[in-house]
């Protein structure tokens, strides 16, 4: 098994930001902390179901058709788990702190330890004698709610946060939980006594620890020099981007409006209408950007690719790559150019998915769900990682901007 990690140090930087095209106001500097890119495959392992199953999940938690985590755990081992790609993000837990290195994820709004190191109790864990339970599709866990003291910085230290102590999991090789930094509606259902549970974004806010409830996010391409992404809590880094950040409002359109949800449509090229203006999610935790399957196989049809039967990915030869042609995001009054270049699996990891190292492979993938349905893409990291990205949710808006890796052809 290939293996791509890099775990960083929590630390803090510290920037002014103003940003002219915000609804966002930022009184005081707020705190940015680096996080770690992890790439970890088996050969055997297919990124495109671990999305797909994820994306079903999505769906169903928004309908309020909530798998029952018991049976799931009796189907562990149909479950998709030998492979992750993910982002993370080493958080302090208890007092004193316990590390826990925790997948970064806007699709969900749970705190999530115990999954890999086991939860560690002080002086601050308070048992609230409620069971948790959570199903993200490639995997899940049951357990009791805590709150307990969060370090995501020396700055930024969240009192009584609720931490979900996983006793069972599976889905999380490697991963000891997951920071939920969606909406907190998604908590619903959740626990046992029916509570919603703040998110760390939002308890920071809450407490003062920062002026806005907002969070910036940004990403790099595999192929950078330096892969990791940082996080802004209480507004947003300038440094960041190359260009004015432009917001849009959370859809209105279900089931998308209740996570990270944006409209948009999406043009191969100048001519061809892949997807009509549709609801979806921007999503950091799926990994390539999926499209409902009439989009995908208009997108397969116009790129002339082929399904690769030992990725699952589309594939192309370099003639189709080199008549390939940008993907065109309109977003609110908006176009978003995803060039060529970012459409394509970073090929140093072609081996590591179990392809052919001279091989060429899309990022884009079947939805597995036809188009109308109210959640119609999600835009997973490798399509966050062109763009800066960020979730207002005082004002329940969506912002991106262009980045130096927008337009970037290494790759």
């Amino acid at each position: 098994m290939a293996r791509f990690s890099a775990l960083l140090a929590l630390c803090v930087a510290i920037t002014t930001t103003a940003v002219s095209a915000s609804p966002i106001v930022v009184r005081d500097s707020p705190i940015s902390l680096p996080f770690a890119r992890r790439f970890k495959f088996s050969g055997a392992s297919k990124i495109i179901e671990q999305d797909r199953a994820r994306a079903r999940v999505l769906k169903n938690v928004a309908h309020g058709k909530g798998a029952d985590w018991g049976l799931k755990l009796k189907r562990a081992d149909v479950l998709v788990t030998n492979g992750e790609t993910s982002y993370t993000l080493d958080v302090g837990v208890g007092t004193p702190p316990t590390n826990y290195t925790l997948l970064i994820d806007t699709g969900s709004a749970n705190t999530v330890v115990g999954t890999g190191r086991p939860y560690v109790k002080t002086s601050s864990s308070h048992d609230t004698g409620n069971s948790v339970s959570v199903s993200y599709g490639s995997g899940g866990f049951s357990g009791e709610e805590y709150t307990d003291t969060v370090t995501l910085s020396p700055e930024l230290v969240i009192s009584n946060q609720g931490i979900a102590v996983a006793t069972s999991s599976v889905g999380f090789d490697g991963l000891d939980g997951i920071l939920g930094i969606g909406p907190t509606e998604l908590t619903g259902g959740t626990v046992s006594d029916g509570s919603l549970v703040p998110t760390v974004l939002d308890n920071a806010y809450a407490q003062g620890l920062v002026d806005q409830d907002v969070i910036g996010i940004s990403f790099a391409p595999a192929s950078s020099a330096d892969p990791s992404g940082l996080l802004t809590f209480g507004g947003v880094d300038e440094s960041r981007t190359a260009g004015p950040i432009n917001y849009v409002s959370i859809t209105g359109i279900s089931p998308a409006s209740q996570y990270v949800g944006i409209d948009q449509s999406i043009t191969y090229g100048r001519h061809t209408l892949v997807l009509p203006q549709t609801a979806g999610i921007t999503d950091t935790g799926s990994t390539l950007l999926l499209l409902a399957t009439d989009a995908f196989e208009a997108y397969k049809n116009a790129t002339g690719a082929v399904e690769d039967a030992n990725t699952g990915l589309l594939r192309i030869t370099l003639d189709q790559y080199e008549m390939l042609e940008s993907l065109l995001f309109r977003i609110g009054d908006e176009t978003y150019e995803f060039i060529p270049n970012a459409q394509i699996w970073p090929r140093s990891l072609n081996t590591d998915i179990g392809g052919d190292a001279d091989e060429i492979y899309l990022i884009v993938g079947d939805l597995g769900s036809p188009s109308g349905e109210g959640l119609d893409f999600i835009n997973g990291y490798a399509w966050l990682e062109r763009f800066y990205h960020v979730y207002d949710a005082g004002n329940q808006a969506v912002g991106i901007a262009l980045t130096e890796h927008t337009f970037s052809r290494d790759n």
